[in-house]
């Protein structure tokens, strides 16, 4: 078992992944943590991108503000 490949798979999850986990090779453990950072910033990309997709329907002058206030 591999602490380091645990660590970075509880680092992604933010909580301690089932104990049947260590059980689990070095490299299986990287590869879903992978997986899930992979995920999570499709994730965050998609939902910038629908952000900036809404924006579109504010008028042009208030965009800016309205950006400023809503992405701090």
């Amino acid at each position: 078992m591999s602490t380091e490949a645990l660590e970075k798979l509880t680092a992604e999850l933010g909580v301690r992944p089932p104990e049947s986990f260590a059980a689990l090779p070095p490299e299986r453990l990287a590869a879903l943590a992978d997986a899930l950072r992979r995920e999570r910033e499709s994730r965050a990309s998609g939902l910038n991108q629908a952000a900036e997709e809404a924006l579109k329907l504010v008028p042009a002058l208030a965009r800016g503000p309205v950006r400023r206030i809503l992405f701090r």
